[in-house]
């Protein structure tokens, strides 16, 4: 009915002669809105996401390398002591933070930096004060189970089944981890970005189509 009047703000009047306002548009002037006029700084934050996170696996994996030819740690999982896991881990944060986490912290105050240098009426204009967050339950327990069944999958066929785990080196559980996320993430997250797009474009289509 409001819409049909040209309304796009519904006065409701408090108890002490205060207006509350409430949008009947904020799906599509809220973070799709402002999104869709920021689209190069999306794009260079998902570039952003994309490089950090392979460049993490990447410091990782270097690590893992320097550590045994190192003499770290040793190579054979059944030679590790508490001694050694702690001395590994402590290292590998040191080294995440040193070459991934200080430009991460960088980029994060500069995007904080733009953030608060953007007009007040244009995060008004988007609703962003007023945006709801909604929570959402936590599906790690899901994607464990589903970690857990494509590194045996990948274990089986490496014909290292009925291996002795001990006699594991720890190049072979680090790439078999790496190559089963990688493989997880073709398998389900190539696709899962596809349909998301495609209902995405469908929802547009329909609400511009309702109009």
């Amino acid at each position: 009915m409001y819409k049909l009047l040209g309304i796009d703000y519904l006065q409701i009047s408090t108890g002490r002669g205060e207006t509350m306002e409430t949008s009947t548009s904020i799906d599509s002037k809220g973070w799709r809105g402002f999104l869709r006029k920021h689209w190069r700084l999306l794009t260079l934050f998902i570039v952003a996401g994309v490089s950090t996170a392979v460049g993490a696996v990447y410091v990782f994996l270097w690590f893992v390398a320097s550590a045994q030819g190192a003499g770290l740690v040793p190579k054979t999982i059944g030679l590790w002591t508490m001694a050694h896991g702690l001395t590994f881990l402590l290292n590998l944060v040191f080294w995440e933070l040193v070459l991934v986490g200080i430009p991460v912290i960088i980029a994060s105050l500069v995007g904080w930096w733009w953030w608060r240098r953007l007009p007040a009426e244009e995060k008004r204009e988007y609703h962003l004060f007023d945006s709801p967050m909604h929570s959402r339950s936590d599906g790690s327990g899901a994607v464990s189970l589903l970690f857990w069944i494509a590194f045996s999958i990948r274990v089986y066929l490496d014909g290292n089944w009925n291996v002795a785990v001990a006699s594991w080196t720890l190049d072979y559980l680090v790439y078999t981890s790496v190559w089963t996320m990688i493989w997880m993430l073709i398998i389900f997250g190539i696709p899962g970005s596809v349909i998301g797009i495609i209902w995405w474009i469908t929802h547009e289509a329909r609400k511009k189509s309702q109009l």
